[in-house]
């Protein structure tokens, strides 16, 4: 869907949309085309029971004064607590598919700023994502008709420079993300992952992809025992983007990337196993925030790493009670194969730690089940060893529709993960597993970097209905915008 941003007036073909406040207050274009009805307009209103309440809406096809279609009126109340994205988004779902190929949102005379138009031009993509790839037999009337879309604000200049500058590339990053997601594991699997990762590089950015070669001299035994019951080679690919200072240490964005988890020989029921192509969404969420964050030439150094594995039963895979030593020189007693993003993420940790030392680091990962009883799908859960970073990432998620939640971290759960065996089993036991999980990790990162781990198990591949009309597939790309809100607010001048 093409997105342009134009002048507040009335237009003369395709559909309008006019926001209309309590008592059917109206301004700007919006203004002009009840004026040009006549007094169609408020008596269409009256027919339909309509007062301007929030998220009520009312259409007039072939409206009198105008060339355009369709005339929708939107309620957005007393215009407090406005959501741009949220309006672009249930508007968009609501056209999609109506046969209206032009759209226009009139956002101007009510005093929305231009970067608020610009995120209601990111809420209308969302919602309009779809992944019909393979889908070879779809209906006309199942397709989506708009290819179109105007914002019509009070500066379009500004609104267009705050998307093409921010919102647009981010917003690109998460449709990435979605992709990758939703792909299916024998399109979207290690080497795959990593060769399409390698085309970013068109965008600026540098990409190191290891093979398994590289990585058994470096010692990365705990990412690879996961994979070693695979037919397809491990992989781990580092993505580098230097838009800061030459001497400013990076920031480090860590991805779990496992294309699909059987379990291991600790097998997965069969019920929904096929949403376990969905198990390397941290990995997605990474690699669609280093695309946005090139694609808007982010003034910061950040370095981005995802571990790309299949965890498979084989002959030859990792068993439980088997022995592995990490990168870092740390023993895992590994006790249930299917806790294998740890095992990923260890290694990359470690990674980061000794061969990029980041000023600060987060990592993402569709961890644990643990969360989702605990948060369920709408928010992911954070555990930090530094409060202030936890207070950044929570900042960022108060200005995206990403939202989060912190959760405790300490050492009186350190207990939980003893191996009389071992230096650590790489399971807790029922109680507290989200918990237990991050204070796995954070045995490998470096002393004295700030560093976070994101559980987004329950956000980032969600396969039931669900009321954001923003989130339209199994796949959502969450973590693309949270974490370059992050390195936007936080690293760049």
């Amino acid at each position: 869907m093409k997105v342009s941003f134009i002048a507040d007036k009335p237009v003369t073909s395709g559909s309008a949309v006019i926001p209309v406040k309590a008592d059917l207050q109206t301004a700007g274009g919006a203004a002009d085309y009840v004026a040009a009805s006549k007094g169609q307009f408020k008596a269409a209103a009256n027919a339909a029971k309509f007062d301007g309440e929030v998220g009520k809406s009312f259409s007039i096809f072939a409206p009198a004064g105008a060339t355009i279609s369709r005339l929708m009126a939107w309620g957005i109340g007393k215009g407090d607590n406005f959501d741009a994205e949220m309006f672009g988004a249930k508007i968009t779902k609501s056209l999609l598919m109506s046969g209206e190929t032009d759209l226009t949102i009139h956002m101007g005379g009510l005093g929305f700023t231009p970067d608020q138009a610009a995120r209601a031009a990111v809420g209308a993509r969302l919602a309009a994502y779809r992944f019909d790839t393979y889908r070879t037999k779809l209906p006309a009337r199942k397709k989506p008709s708009l290819k179109t879309l105007n914002i019509a604000a009070d500066d379009p200049a500004k609104a267009r420079a705050s998307y093409k500058n921010y919102h647009g590339p981010v917003c690109d990053g998460t449709m990435m993300a979605r992709d990758l997601v939703n792909e299916p594991p024998n399109v979207i699997f290690p080497k795959a992952y990593a060769a399409r990762i390698k085309k970013l590089e068109t965008l600026g950015l540098k990409v190191e992809i290891l093979g398994e070669k590289r990585m058994k001299t470096l010692g990365m035994n705990s990412l690879l025992c996961v994979g070693q019951g695979s037919a397809r080679e491990s992989q781990m690919v580092i993505m580098t983007w230097n838009g800061g200072k030459k001497d400013d240490k990076p920031v480090c964005l860590i991805g779990k990337g496992v294309t699909f988890d059987t379990g291991g020989i600790s097998l997965k029921p069969g019920a929904n196993m096929w949403d376990m192509k969905g198990d390397m969404g941290g990995s997605a969420a990474v690699v669609g925030a280093m695309s946005g964050l090139a694609a808007r030439k982010a003034k910061a150094n950040v370095v981005g790493i995802v571990g790309l594995v299949e965890n498979m039963p084989d002959g030859n895979a990792v068993l439980p009670g088997d022995i592995i030593t990490s990168m870092s020189g740390q023993t895992i007693e590994v006790q249930n194969t299917d806790a294998e993003g740890r095992l990923v993420l260890a290694d990359c940790l470690h990674y980061a730690s000794t061969k990029i030392k980041p000023k600060a680091m987060i990592n993402l990962a569709t961890l644990t089940g643990a969360i989702l009883v605990a948060l369920g799908t709408e928010r992911a859960g954070v555990f930090s060893n530094d409060d202030e970073l936890a207070k950044q990432i929570s900042n960022a998620s108060d200005t995206t529709s990403e939202k989060t939640w912190r959760m405790p971290m300490g050492p009186e759960y350190d207990k939980l993960l003893d191996s009389p065996n071992a230096d650590m089993k790489n399971i807790g036991g029922r109680l507290a597993g989200s918990v237990t999980a991050a204070q796995f990790l954070q045995r490998f990162v470096g002393k004295g970097i700030p560093w976070a781990h994101i559980d987004v198990a329950g956000t980032a591949m969600k396969p039931s209905n669900r009321h954001d009309p923003r989130e339209t597939t199994f796949g959502t790309g969450f973590g693309a915008r949270l974490l370059n809100r992050w390195v936007a607010d936080n690293f760049e001048g």
